[in-house]
């Protein structure tokens, strides 16, 4: 299969086997480009140390890792080195002040939420940032509202890739996880979705990882733009 083009085979099989009435997405490299703002939180803490800022550019492959992937880039830290949890707390510190100042919905996320609602196909998140900063960032995007669910991080005891975190919108929402697509930008986004039985996509759109073969994750699909999931929606709504 082709990464970038999947074929058109594998989108009308996506269709027809998954009878698809809810959406979930995960957020960091999914529904919104928040690299920039972890970026600088990250370079606030270089700073800090006496380093000079890096590129953002930098940081992007790595921003769906949170604290740890943000601060590997910037002082080539792990959990294990010393002092890390001090440069965490002050990489979080100076997140929650930046946290919605850049990001922004992907480009045709917009277009593909209105999409949904229009088909009335509901939709919801599942990530594994915490709440404190899944809250207020969602809002500011102007998308709690119109949410069916919001599954933070710390919402189940078992983040991604556990499937715990999926089950719960399922429950939250009321409807079977059979009938449930996932869709996200890291492996453990499919591996929870696989876990959790719902169909999945990989969305190539996203940060990924660092030397990342999202061919060899197990997504059902990957795409590479939002506006490929308007063409499955439009295909199973016309099956």
């Amino acid at each position: 299969m082709n990464a970038a083009n999947p074929t058109p085979t594998l989108r009308r099989n996506l269709a027809a086997k998954f009878d698809t009435a809810c959406v979930l997405f995960d957020l960091d490299g999914t529904l919104v480009d928040t690299a920039p703002d972890l970026g600088y939180a990250a370079n606030q803490v270089r700073i800090e140390v006496g380093l000079d800022p890096l590129p953002l550019e930098d940081y992007r492959t790595s921003a769906s890792g949170g604290a740890r992937g943000l601060l590997k880039v910037a002082l080539d830290i792990d959990p294990d080195s010393h002092g890390y949890g001090a440069l965490k707390d002050r990489f979080l510190v100076h997140y929650r002040d930046h946290l919605a100042h850049d990001s922004r919905l992907f480009p045709g996320v917009p277009e593909l939420l209105r999409s949904l609602d229009n088909a009335s196909i509901r939709w919801g998140i599942v990530t594994n940032k915490v709440s404190a900063l899944t809250l207020p960032l969602v809002s500011a995007l102007k998308l709690h509202e119109r949410s069916a669910c919001i599954v933070s991080g710390d919402s189940t005891p078992n983040p991604k890739p556990a499937p715990d975190p999926l089950l719960l919108a399922c429950k939250q929402i009321g409807i079977a996880a059979c009938s449930c697509l996932y869709i996200g930008d890291d492996e453990r986004d499919i591996v929870a979705g696989r876990a959790a039985s719902m169909a999945t996509i990989a969305a190539e759109w996203g940060y990924l990882g660092v030397n990342a073969d999202v061919n060899s994750w197990g997504a059902d699909a990957i795409i590479a733009s939002p506006a490929e999931i308007v063409e499955l929606i439009k295909l199973r709504r016309a099956a």
